[in-house]
């Protein structure tokens, strides 16, 4: 028993050795066993006290060694659709998790005609967003995720605070899983996957702003899963809300986000995409759901306003090229009624139908350099949008609307979560009003 003894307890005092400074109490307690170990004659209740001990210290040390070996999930993989550090609580341990982005952005605007220069804004620096992704594993099959996000630095100076997404996950099957709360509406390439580092362009396309209101979310619930080459996510959540519809944004200020949401109309919204191999993939979404929200126009009849969005989109990287595109299409039903509801009049009509496209190429030229983590990358957009492609009969288009954007600049990543992006932006629109820019973007995520 003695020999036994001291085997044990001379194996407790090795493990302790890389732990020096947190097991220092611990080292002195098995010094003070094994002096008492050596003075072992007789009876057994005395080694089993000391058995009790080295039991004790025994749990003690493995749970030290589990907090200091923990696994944190890094911020280098997308998981069920998301981008790399929103999706990081599914690759987390039991618990808390914590991630988040933000993006800092300085625009030079560069007016080229006289009518341009009475429509240019003021050059401005903003903290365009700050975002806290947090979330909590309570198991294998189930889990919280949420983003939290601070725009233009303060509310105090014309910035929000706002839940982006908050849902809970169960996750039963690769093929089949259950998705509930505010979620992100799965539509185009920039609307789930937000985050600075994901996309080329110191601003996100213009296209995937005001024709894909990104970042869409709202209250809901569906299914999403993989089958095979395939992924698929499916939800009905709450509508958009007709009464914030307008010719320049087009359906952007009807989005309703979760926050006292009115739902007397929902819609339906899906999304598949192939992956052929890796890096790659097709795919399209399509949104339909009423927007009135049963508002009653003078005449009694409810105004339904129905609102259907659909694109297509592509995304491949090969070896050091990548390139992405997407088109999109939509229609507002009762247009009309819509704009006598909110009494808009000429030019100011929502869009009975509103659409664009653009096309995005850049070229990785970090390797050149030597570094494995660096990487430069020359990017050009080409992008053509209008939110009045069609208005209803009795109102105008408004030119100004209907314009393309082309973008040329770099991205530099030092390492993949952080990116500097320098552009410059030519504005075109039929009325000759476009304002050109130049951009200066920095950006994180962890």
């Amino acid at each position: 028993m003695r020999t036994t003894v001291v085997t044990v307890v001379a194996l407790l005092m090795l493990a302790t050795t890389s732990f020096a400074q947190e097991l220092s109490d611990i080292d002195r307690r098995l010094r003070a066993l094994e002096e008492k170990v050596g003075k072992i004659q007789q009876p057994a209740p005395d080694v089993a006290e000391l058995q009790r001990q080295i039991e004790i210290l025994t749990r003690e040390i493995e749970g030290l060694k589990s907090s200091e070996h923990k696994a944190v999930a890094e911020a280098d993989t997308q998981q069920y659709g998301l981008g790399a550090a929103a999706s990081k609580v599914y690759r987390a341990d039991a618990g808390v998790s914590f991630g988040g982005y933000g993006e800092f952005l300085y625009q030079n605007f560069a007016p080229s005609g006289a009518l341009a220069r009475q429509n240019a804004p003021k050059d401005s620096a903003d903290l365009l967003r700050a975002v806290v992704y947090t979330g909590y594993k309570f198991n294998k099959s189930v889990l919280f995720n949420s983003e939290l996000e601070v725009e233009h630095a303060s509310t105090e100076s014309g910035g929000a605070v706002s839940m982006e997404f908050a849902y809970l996950d169960y996750l039963l099957r690769p093929q089949a899983n259950i998705r509930a709360g505010v979620i992100l509406l799965p539509m185009g390439l920039i609307n789930e996957q937000h985050e600075p580092t994901a996309y080329l362009g110191a601003r996100r396309p213009e296209v995937e702003t005001k024709i894909i209101p990104a970042t869409w979310s709202e209250l809901g619930a569906g299914l999403f899963g993989d089958v095979g080459p395939l992924t698929y996510r499916a939800y009905v959540v709450t509508g958009l809300n007709s009464a914030h519809i307008d010719a320049v944004d087009g359906i952007r200020e009807s989005r309703q986000a979760g926050g006292q949401a009115v739902a007397e109309d929902f819609a339906v919204v899906g999304r598949t995409d192939w992956h052929p191999f890796e890096g790659t993939l097709f795919g399209g979404s399509l949104y339909s759901g009423d927007s009135g929200q049963s508002a009653d126009l003078t005449s009694g009849r409810r105004l339904r306003g129905r609102v259907t969005l659909g694109e297509v989109h592509f995304d491949t990287k090969l070896r050091g090229a990548s390139f992405r595109g997407l088109w999109a299409r939509g229609t507002v039903g009762d247009a009309a009624r819509i704009n006598e509801a909110n009494g808009l009049t000429g030019s100011q009509s929502v869009g009975s139908s509103f659409g664009g496209w653009y096309l995005e190429g850049g070229y990785e030229l970090g390797s050149l350099a030597g570094r494995r983590e660096l990487s430069i990358a020359p990017y050009l957009r080409y992008e053509r949008l209008d939110t009045q492609r069609t208005v209803p009969l009795g109102f105008e288009r408004d030119p100004a609307n209907d314009q393309s954007l082309f973008t040329l600049g770099l991205a530099v990543k030092p390492i993949p979560q952080t990116v500097l992006k320098i552009d410059w932006q030519k504005r075109t629109n039929r009325l000759r009003t476009g304002v050109n820019q130049y951009n200066v973007a920095l950006g994180y995520i962890f």
